[in-house]
C-alpha cells in the first residue's frame, strides 16, 4: 500500500501524528500498511514507558493511513478502537505498528494492528473500525 500521498497531507500541519513522532511507510501488499513511532518524551508515561494511549493513537492512525489510501477523495475517521497492552517498552525504544485490513465495505473498514518493539516482541493488539465518509460539496 502506497502512503506517500496521505504523508504529504500529514506533514503539511502540525496533528497528533506529528506531535507524537509516528512515521507512516509503504508496503507492496495493498491490504497492510506500517508506521513507526520512536518513543520518548512526547509518547511515554511519567514513569518512562510508552504511554497506551500513545499505543492506541499509534493505531488508529496507521488505520486511518491505510483506509484514506484505499479511499482517495474520502474522509476516514476511527469510529471504534480497542486494544489490549501486553508488555511494557522503555523510553528510548522504537515500536512498529503493522495494520492488516480484515474488511473493506463501502462504508466501514475494519484494521486489525499489532505493535511490537525493536524485537518483534507484541506490545498491544488492537482493532480498529473507520468510518468512510464523501464529503459533502
Amino acid at each position: 500500500m502506497n502512503v506517500d500521498k496521505i504523508n504529504e497531507i500529514i506533514k503539511a500541519k502540525p496533528n497528533l501524528s506529528t506531535v507524537l513522532g509516528m512515521e507512516f511507510l509503504s508496503t507492496p501488499e495493498d491490504d497492510m500498511c506500517m508506521a513507526r513511532m520512536h518513543v520518548d518524551e512526547r509518547n511515554r508515561q511519567p514513569f518512562g514507558f510508552l504511554s497506551g494511549g500513545a499505543s492506541l493513537a499509534l493505531a488508529e492512525n496507521v488505520a486511518g493511513v491505510g483506509s484514506s489510501s484505499l479511499c482517495p477523495g474520502k474522509m476516514c475517521v476511527g469510529i471504534e478502537v480497542s486494544g489490549s497492552h501486553v508488555k511494557a517498552v522503555a523510553e528510548g525504544d522504537t515500536v512498529t505498528a503493522t495494520a492488516h485490513l480484515q474488511h473493506k465495505g463501502s462504508t466501514l473498514h475494519v484494521w486489525q494492528v499489532d505493535i511490537c518493539d525493536t524485537t518483534g516482541e507484541l506490545i498491544s493488539t488492537v482493532r480498529v473500525t473507520n468510518y468512510i465518509i464523501s464529503p459533502q460539496k
